[in-house]
């Protein structure tokens, strides 16, 4: 967590005394403060001082607290806006957080809970400075943290996690295996103001049945055959962290109605215990399978599935995302280099040429492996065809599409056709496509130009659509 003291606060409040006693209060928890006694002079205020926080009274003259939040989302600054307002004034301060204000406080003001509030607001400030970091590193490198793609899916991963992350909602993460369903939990972890705490991760598949309730709930001395110690479960060692639940589908019904009860009540009892303990644990959980597939099969209680779904996040099959092999190679090749002390710079074209076009039913957790092997076997910079494994090499190529053409179909018509279709196999990756037709990026973006000037309003994919 972020010192307090390099967080700026600016107090709003036209009344000096007030005014005054916060700014002090404020200084005395180790925050930097200086104060306003409207929304002009906080707005002059910030172009100086420039507060990460404002607490900002609602009604001021010459410029009340709404008034300044808007003026300040106009400005795109970037603070977090707590607004002071009376008793008969929360309905505007309801207003107000809706406009983008973080929270309100009622007047007088109970110092425990602006201190509460205030500590709250500098764990969401590292969030967001943290992922700031992580869109420029994507605008940049292609990654997002230690997630690594740049496709449009993998964006919408970006996204939710960006969105979940800061909250203490439940999580369900779903893919095939090998798409990094912990990966994502762990980044969701790692941006969460529970990042300085536990992260617990437990595979409900590859723990015998017998044994799972004991694993997540812990258990007392003499509560079953075997159990000659007391033992703390997941939940406990979890506490005021985060539990990554994988695999959950493969869960007992009885042991989902035991979690869905914790996740419902906050509280759990230990196996063979009598008294329930409170905890504060963020659940993520996730599955191989397609999760309503799995509540119609029985395997998911639906009623658990509705808990945690309150995010949900699809990972994508690597087959999918083709685009990011680059990526995730050149990521791979620098950690197994440092590793193994090789200086492995890239894939020879062929080899290349084979990994693109196999289908990679083990996704990224079976391209790391292949590029690690791969790296092991080569003596010189480059990895070649005969440093993959045979399940890869032998593997039957990728069917490419084919163009059919009719007598009486024009050049133009031909040509249209290529180059959408080709666009088609590259996934709209528009680079690619010109290597493939031979033309540079320059010209096939003239030729699409000109295709969409066919059908007006109508892009040539579009067009291609509805024939």
């Amino acid at each position: 967590m972020s010192n307090p003291s390099v967080e700026r606060v600016l107090i709003v409040e036209d009344e000096p005394s007030t005014r005054i006693g916060l700014t002090e209060l404020v200084r005395t928890w180790g925050f930097t403060a200086e104060s306003a006694a409207d929304g002009e002079d906080a707005l002059t205020s910030v172009t100086s001082f420039r507060p990460s926080i404002i607490i900002t009274d609602l009604v001021m003259p010459r410029m009340g607290g709404l008034e300044l939040l808007k003026a300040l989302k106009s400005d795109d600054a970037e603070c977090t806006v707590v607004l002071l307002t009376a008793q008969g004034s929360v309905e505007s301060a309801v207003e107000a957080i809706k406009e983008g204000a973080y929270d309100y406080l009622t007047k007088p003001i109970e110092p425990q809970r602006l201190k509460i509030l205030l500590d709250k607001i500098v764990e969401r400030q590292d969030t967001l400075r943290e992922v700031k970091v992580l869109r420029r590193q994507l605008r940049e490198q292609g990654s997002f943290g230690s997630m690594i793609g740049s496709s449009p899916s993998m964006r919408k991963v970006y996204q939710i996690v960006e969105q979940a992350a800061p909250t203490s909602a439940s999580v369900l993460i779903w893919g095939e295996s090998g798409t990094g369903k912990e990966l994502v939990a762990k980044m969701i972890h790692q941006l969460s103001p529970r990042a300085h705490q536990p992260f617990v991760p437990i595979n409900c598949a590859a723990i015998p049945e017998t044994l799972l309730e004991s694993e997540i709930f812990g258990h007392e001395k003499g509560s079953f055959t075997g159990a000659t110690d007391r033992r703390e479960g997941c939940f406990e060692l979890a506490d005021r962290g985060t539990l990554f639940l994988d695999e959950i589908a493969e869960m007992t019904p009885a042991t989902q109605v035991k979690l869905l009860r914790v996740l419902q009540e906050r509280k759990f009892r230990r196996l063979g215990g009598r008294q329930e303990q409170a905890v504060d644990v963020r659940v993520i959980a996730a599955t191989n399978a397609v999760p309503s597939d799995a509540v119609k099969s029985g395997k998911l209680r639906e009623d658990l599935y509705y808990r945690l779904n309150v995010f949900a996040i699809e990972l994508p099959p690597l087959r999918h995302r083709k685009d990011d092999l680059p990526l995730l190679i050149q990521s791979f090749l620098a950690e197994f280099n440092a590793r193994n002390n090789k200086n492995v710079s890239a894939l020879a074209p062929g080899a290349m040429r084979i990994l693109e076009q196999y289908n990679w039913p083990g996704n990224v957790r079976e391209l790391r492996n292949v590029i690690e092997r791969a790296v092991i076997l080569s003596s010189g910079q480059f990895i070649e065809e005969k440093h993959l494994p045979p399940l890869v090499t032998s593997a039957p190529e990728v069917a490419k599409p084919t163009l059919s053409l009719t007598p009486g179909t024009t050049v133009e018509e031909a040509e249209r056709k290529l180059i959408l279709m080709t666009l088609e196999h590259t996934r709209d990756n528009k680079t690619r496509a010109a290597e493939i037709l031979g033309i540079s990026l320059k010209t096939l973006h003239n030729k699409l130009n000109k295709l969409r000037g066919r059908v007006p309003g109508k892009r040539p994919e579009e067009e291609a659509v509805s024939q």
